[in-house]
């Protein structure tokens, strides 16, 4: 069963803006199978709640009972499950245990308000259960409520603490058994046969554990609350993972959070853990979004795509160390070459010659000095493009995301751009038709007619980094284990292309 645990009245409650019957009704149309009223410090008696299922209109099977959240003295807040009256303000959680023996006791909230509970304090003997998610709770909040369930394994609850219809049942709490009165529900709670209502889904990640967390049921907007937790397996990855998240975090600060033009929204960062903990964006890949889109449509991610990448540039923002570009670049192209040494590839020497090009080039182009650089993505393709659409009946809703900061670092506008072309060539060279669809050059002019006026020789520096993504897509099939493919030769011979229009 799918019951809402935690919710608020206006009959009795002052903090709540929502009338009963609405609040039932809501919650019922959310497909959830009951719902719990814990006013404060009010128990509604079997009459008014008799009363509230006609008046609800909701049917016979929808389980329909009154609880109480009740202030404590020394821990805050408790739901009350089971108890035979209404309790007043400023009992002891002791002498709460002793007044309802039978009732269940879950610590109410306790990650509101940025307030990170004590170890002894989840475990209380005197609880039955930890609320971990709460509307009134940020994600933060809520994430280290999931946390510390999975670490201290004691019994957790959802609950959406409603004070107004629109979010009425959004976190339920999950049964095993079905219950039909007060007593079985508290029971259930005390055997720990519940749990919040979630899906987690471990994914692969390098150096990382990541785990996709979706929380609760859908709200009026189609959204739920999505967590990405990622779990760096070493010190040199975490490093690596803090830098993109910093940089993600100061992306956001300028307004790319909502609307058509986002990144995912950084939630906490946990130094001694080594965890990441960011907002899951609700949409599918690039790729995979063109590779099922009418021309159209298509043509709309694409230009969402490369719109979003101009608005980037255009904001000039300077994150990271500019005098970084340079030896950066130099040590990446020469690891791509190294892989093809340390296999003895046949086509090492011609790697080589490309990596030399490409060094000289970008050092040529540097010499005028580091104001051409712009805080750029630095891996930007269309794997790490998310197209969303927050309603679906709604086409404005329609949005772009990028994922992935690693790589971020200044670099010149067209970095990212050539990345871009080069690694779209790369991902659709199997459909030919996709290519044929969307040439390059229509994600270029949407780029253009975003950013502005660019430099004069801005589509020769496409090509020069068109031609050092081929290099690294080269190195990376190498790395998949891919070296005697002929996918290697074409690759680098792509880049050889590139580097003739340079």
């Amino acid at each position: 069963m799918l019951l809402e645990m935690h919710c608020h009245t206006a009959e009795f409650s002052p903090c709540s803006k929502v009338a009963a019957v609405e609040l039932v009704r809501q919650v019922q149309a959310k497909g959830l199978q009951g719902i719990v009223l814990t006013d404060h410090h009010h128990l509604w008696s079997d009459a008014e709640l008799l009363d509230l299922r006609r008046d609800a209109c909701v049917p016979d099977h929808f389980l329909l009972l009154s609880g109480q959240e009740v202030s404590t003295s020394d821990l805050g807040d408790v739901l009350v499950y089971g108890a035979d009256a209404s309790i007043d303000w400023g009992i002891t959680l002791k002498e709460l245990r002793q007044l309802a023996p039978g009732a269940a006791l879950v610590w109410a909230h306790p990650y509101r308000g940025g307030r990170s509970p004590i170890a002894t304090d989840l475990m209380h003997p005197a609880l039955d259960g930890v609320e971990i998610f709460n509307a009134n709770q940020t994600a933060s909040g809520n994430s280290q409520g999931l946390r510390d369930w999975h670490h201290y394994r004691f019994t957790a609850l959802a609950g959406t603490d409603t004070h107004g219809a629109s979010y009425a049942g959004i976190y339920p709490t999950h049964f095993e058994h079905p219950v039909a009165t007060i007593s079985e529900l508290a029971m259930e709670i005390r055997q720990g046969r519940c749990r919040p209502f979630l899906k987690e889904i471990p994914r692969s990640g390098a150096h990382s554990t990541v785990t996709e967390v979706t929380i609760g049921v859908k709200g009026p907007d189609e959204r739920r609350e999505r967590l990405i937790i990622r779990q760096l397996s070493d010190e040199k990855s975490w490093q690596r993972a803090e830098r993109g998240y910093q940089i993600m975090a100061a992306i956001a600060g300028q307004g790319f959070v909502s609307g058509r033009y986002r990144v995912p929204q950084p939630i906490t960062d946990d130094p001694v853990g080594h965890v990441i903990i960011e907002e899951g964006v609700r949409g599918k890949s690039l790729h995979d979004k063109l590779l099922a889109a009418t021309p159209a449509d298509g043509r709309e991610y694409l230009d969402l795509a490369a719109r979003w990448l101009a608005r980037l540039h255009r904001l000039r923002l300077r994150i990271t160390p500019p005098e970084e570009f340079i030896p950066r670049e130099i040590m990446r192209l020469e690891r791509y070459v190294g892989r093809f040494t340390e296999m003895r590839h046949r086509h090492t020497r011609k790697a080589q010659e490309i990596m030399e090009r490409i060094a000289a080039e970008e050092r040529a182009l540097l010499t005028k000095g580091n104001e051409l650089l712009v805080q750029g993505h630095g891996d930007y393709h269309p794997k790490n493009i998310l197209i969303g659409q927050d309603q679906l009946e709604l086409r404005s809703t329609l949005f772009a995301a990028a994922i992935d900061f690693e790589s971020s670092l200044l670099v010149p506008p067209a970095f990212d751009v050539g990345c871009f072309c080069m690694q779209f060539r790369n991902q659709f060279h199997g459909q030919p038709h996709i290519l044929a669809a969307y040439p390059e050059a229509s994600f270029i002019a949407a780029y253009l007619a975003e950013y502005g006026a660019v430099e004069p020789d801005f589509l020769r520096q496409v090509e020069l980094f068109s031609a050092r993504s081929a290099l690294g897509i080269a190195a990376y099939l190498i790395k998949l284990g891919l070296g005697t493919s002929e996918d290697v030769w074409r690759v680098l011979v792509e880049a050889e292309r590139a580097l003739t229009h340079v």
